[in-house]
C-alpha cells in the first residue's frame, strides 16, 4: 500500500514538473468578416468557389486570422491587428498564409513551438466539408505540423444570426504551444 502511495505521489509530482518545465500554454482566437457578392472567398488557405467573399484589408481568411490570434495570445504577444494592422498599406490584399508564416516565426523567435490547433468555422453556405482535408494539409504545411494535429470543423448556425443570414462568416481557434 505504501508503495502505491509513493508511486501516485511520484506520478503527480512528475506530471506537474513536466508541465512547469515545458511551460505549456493555450490560446484562443476569433475572427469575423462580412460577406459581399463578387469577391474571392478564402478559408483555411484555400480559395473556395462561392458567389460571395470577405470584405477585408487582407484576403479576409477568417480561419487563418483566428489561428494567428490564438497563437499570439497564447504567447502573450497581443493580436493580429497589433502585428499586421489594417491601416498599413503593406498588408493590403495580403495572402493570409503569409501572415500565418510570420506569426509562426514570431512565436518561434520567442522560444515557443506549436503542439496543435483546433478550429471551427461558422457559416451557412457554402458547405465546406469537401475542402476541410485540403485546409488541414495547407495549415499543417505552413505550421510544420502533422495534419492530425490540425483540426478544422464547420457548422451552420441553423439560419440564425449574421452567419445564418449569409451576411458574414466567423471562425474560432484554440491552440496549444509549449516553450522549447
Amino acid at each position: 500500500m505504501l508503495f502505491f502511495r509513493i508511486f501516485e505521489w511520484f506520478k503527480l509530482s512528475f506530471c506537474r514538473s513536466i508541465v512547469y518545465i515545458m511551460k505549456i500554454k493555450t490560446g484562443i482566437g476569433i475572427d469575423v468578416h462580412r460577406l459581399e457578392a463578387g469577391r474571392e472567398f478564402w478559408l483555411g488557405g484555400i480559395k473556395i468557389e462561392h458567389e460571395k467573399g470577405c470584405i477585408a484589408h487582407s484576403d479576409g481568411d477568417v480561419l487563418i486570422h483566428a489561428i494567428c490570434d490564438a497563437l499570439l495570445g497564447a504567447t502573450g504577444m497581443g493580436d493580429i491587428g497589433q502585428h499586421f494592422p489594417d491601416t498599413c498599406p503593406a498588408y493590403k490584399g495580403i495572402d493570409s498564409k503569409l501572415l500565418l508564416e510570420k506569426t509562426k516565426k514570431l512565436i518561434e523567435d520567442k522560444g515557443y513551438a506549436i503542439s496543435n490547433v483546433d478550429s471551427v468555422i461558422c457559416l451557412q453556405r457554402p458547405k465546406v466539408r469537401p475542402y476541410i482535408d485540403e485546409m488541414r494539409r495547407c495549415l499543417a504545411d505552413i505550421l510544420e505540423l502533422d495534419p492530425e494535429d490540425v483540426s478544422v470543423k464547420a457548422t451552420t448556425t441553423e439560419q440564425l444570426g449574421f452567419e445564418g443570414r449569409e451576411e458574414g462568416v466567423s471562425a474560432y481557434a484554440s491552440v496549444l504551444v509549449y516553450k522549447l
